[in-house]
């Protein structure tokens, strides 16, 4: 399993703190990108540095964590190539792998608890893409993201 990058706001950073240990766990190496305390802070800078390191290919997986994953999901989807999925069940981590090849994992800490986060961890990490009519979709993502690009020069 590849290292995965894993950052969190104030709000996410005690469930953050919670699974990291579960994550080594399973074998994944992690790299925490901060914050490193229940101090406020603002979630953007954190989102933007891991979905900007996913997005250039540098990590395939990473988890953000904030109160809701509103938030982070915004902002980690601003970026090409980033596929962030909100998630707070099982069948929702599943399906974001099978369907949207989901790189980043958003957690809302205010509804995901420790126990429910590891099951969806688990089932995020051991899911598959399935391909198919599926890589078609991606492909039209891919695509508008071009155009959006070409669209902005």
């Amino acid at each position: 399993m590849n290292e995965i990058l894993i950052a969190s706001d104030h709000a996410g950073f005690s469930l953050k703190e919670k699974i990291k240990p579960y994550l080594q766990k399973l074998k994944a190496g992690i790299k925490d990108m901060g914050t490193y305390s229940k101090e406020r802070c603002d979630y953007p800078q954190f989102a933007g540095k891991l979905a900007e390191l996913i997005s250039r290919g540098k990590y395939k997986r990473g988890i953000l964590i904030c109160k809701t994953g509103i938030g982070n999901s915004i902002i980690a989807n601003r970026f090409s190539g980033v596929r962030a999925a909100l998630c707070y069940n099982v069948s929702a981590a599943r399906l974001s792998r099978q369907h949207n090849d989901s790189n980043i994992l958003v957690l809302g800490a205010a509804f995901v608890n420790e126990k429910s986060a590891r099951r969806i961890i688990r089932a995020w990490l051991n899911t598959e893409f399935m391909s198919g009519r599926h890589s078609r979709r991606l492909s039209q993502i891919k695509n508008i993201e071009r155009e959006i690009r070409c669209n902005k020069k």
